[in-house]
């Protein structure tokens, strides 16, 4: 069991994001190649991304300015973006940094295509200035930046040509291979607690921005229409609508621009807030130890790890099926399960949300959440109760393991047909 790669992998996969990640990713991009452009005045900005950037990218609105698009977030990234902080690169916008890149947009001074790339995270940023051009390529992570060129000089290039297609040095990672169910079952037992600061911060934020959502009126306001039917009587108070509503209230909140951050998982704020929080509301229900609770969301937060790296960083399958497997793996083992009972569950949920499809960031994310949250709470019951999918049904093996191999073939060999046909859909529409 390799102890400290796990310490490692919690440290680079657990990120803390102000906005959704697409969007940011776009920023970060911008502000880099801005910084790079000599010059003062700024003539042009192009953008080419992926097409699972850009649906992610087109309607989740920025933090602290009620406004969303591909464009919007490349503008307020070359005008107001600190590319040092990362995935908070927009921390600290202005009303008045708003306004210019409004106008920047209303110039016509921003343009957004599709790039010609198989990467399903890509993101090229072209600044120009009267006296200068910087280009900056973001490739396979949010902020792994794979070429800097700026006025003919390459400054960084990892990004090699094959067969036409774009790919990135060391992509393929082999190190990845000690992540295992087995292993993250050992990790989760051995590890102590005074190393795991990360999941107990993704606790505290994702949590704050949870109750954020229930409090005020964010997006569809999910969250906040559960609790009040709890209020009302039409809906019960027990463990899934509470873990339905603490998860759909942190969506609501963050894919309608608050302004507080939350922990990412595997580059997505959602997947952190989805295999964070089912897991910290069911805790809270069962009055379970702290110790207990940390050892949970760490179970939970790794199996999204995990099944993440079979299904990429972006897909076209929604990833909060991922979070909400890790999320139900958390619940089995605070109901008291062991190995088993978490295999167990990860083939009930695959059994159930696979074939959830991911149509672009949106505020409309908190109900794909609340739905993961409850197959998540209803599958960690039925393992416990030893009761479990069987390999005869759909794309459910044997083993765990292999279902979720199955998982990754969807996910890899369908996704670039369904993001076509879902960003065609996107970009056709005519809403008045």
């Amino acid at each position: 069991m390799d102890y400290e790669k796990f310490i490692e992998r919690l440290e680079k996969e657990l990120v803390v994001t102000l906005g959704c990640t697409e969007p940011i990713a776009i920023a970060y991009a911008a502000a880099l190649a801005r910084k790079h452009a000599k010059g003062e005045i700024v003539t042009a900005v192009r953008v080419l991304a992926s097409a699972n950037v850009l649906k992610n990218a087109m309607a989740v609105v920025i933090p602290g300015t009620h406004g969303s698009g591909v464009n919007f977030a490349a503008a307020l990234g070359v005008l107001a973006g600190d590319f040092s902080k990362g995935l908070e690169v927009l921390t600290g916008l202005t009303q008045g940094d708003v306004e210019k890149a409004k106008k920047m947009i209303a110039d016509k001074l921003v343009t957004v295509g599709v790039a010609e790339t198989a990467k399903k995270l890509y993101i090229e940023v072209v600044v120009k200035t009267s006296q200068s051009y910087a280009k900056v390529i973001v490739a396979d992570e949010h902020t792994k930046v794979v070429l800097i060129e700026v006025d003919g000089l390459t400054l960084i290039d990892t990004l090699t040509e094959k067969n036409g297609i774009l790919s990135s040095v060391g992509s393929e990672r082999e190190e990845d291979s000690f992540i295992t169910l087995d292993s993250i079952w050992e990790f989760v037992q051995r590890v102590q607690i005074k190393d795991l600061d990360i999941i107990k911060k993704a606790m505290e934020l994702n949590t704050t921005i949870g109750l954020e959502g229930l409090t005020h009126e964010y997006g569809l306001q999910v969250g906040k229409t559960i609790k009040e039917s709890i209020r009302k009587g039409f809906l019960t108070d027990d463990l899934i609508t509470y873990a339905m509503a603490l998860t759909a209230g942190a969506s609501d909140a963050r894919m309608s621009g608050s302004t507080l951050p939350v922990m990412s998982n595997s580059g997505s704020g959602n997947q952190g807030i989805s295999a964070t929080l089912p897991v910290v509301a069911v805790g809270e229900r069962l009055q379970v130890s702290n110790e207990r609770l940390i050892r949970a969301v760490t179970l939970s937060n790794l199996i999204a790890i995990y099944i993440k790296l079979r299904i990429g960083r972006l897909s076209a399958l929604c990833g909060a099926t991922a979070s909400g497997t890790g999320a139900s793996c958390g619940i089995t083992y605070l109901l008291g399960g062991g190995k088993a009972e978490i295999k167990a569950a990860i083939q009930n949920m695959q059994g159930n949300t696979a074939g959830m499809f991911c149509d672009g960031a949106k505020v409309g994310c908190a109900l794909k959440l609340s739905s993961c949250t409850n197959a998540a709470v209803l599958a960690a019951l039925m393992a416990i109760d030893g009761i479990a999918i069987q390999p005869t049904d759909g794309i459910i093996e044997c083993t765990a393991e292999q279902t979720i191999e199955n998982l990754g073939r969807l996910a890899n060999e369908c996704s670039r047909e369904v993001d076509r046909v879902i960003l065609d859909i996107m970009v056709s529409k005519k809403v008045s």
